[in-house]
C-alpha cells in the first residue's frame, strides 16, 4: 500500500527524469543545430571563393583583351562652312 508521502516522491522523481531528460534532447539538438550552421558557414565561404576566383579571371582576361586589342581611332572633326 503506497502512502501519500511515497507517491509523491515518485511522481517527483518522475518530473526531474522528465526535465533532466528534456534538458539532455535540448542540448543534443543545439548540438546538431550548431553543427549545420557551421558546415552550410563553410560552404559559403567555398562558394564564395570560387566565384571571386572566377571574377579575378575573368577580369584578368578582359584587361589581357583590352591590352592586346588595338586603340581605337580618335574621331575627326568637321568644320562646318559658314555661308
Amino acid at each position: 500500500m503506497a502512502t501519500r508521502a511515497s507517491e509523491a516522491r515518485s511522481i517527483e522523481a518522475k518530473n526531474r527524469a522528465e526535465s533532466s531528460f528534456k534538458k539532455e534532447e535540448r542540448a543534443k539538438e543545439g548540438a546538431k543545430a550548431m553543427l549545420d550552421y557551421q558546415a552550410n558557414g563553410r560552404v559559403i565561404r567555398e562558394q564564395m571563393a570560387r566565384l571571386k576566383a572566377l571574377r579575378l579571371a575573368k577580369e584578368a582576361a578582359d584587361a589581357a583583351a583590352a591590352a592586346a586589342a588595338p586603340p581605337p581611332e580618335p574621331e575627326k572633326k568637321t568644320r562646318r562652312v559658314k555661308r
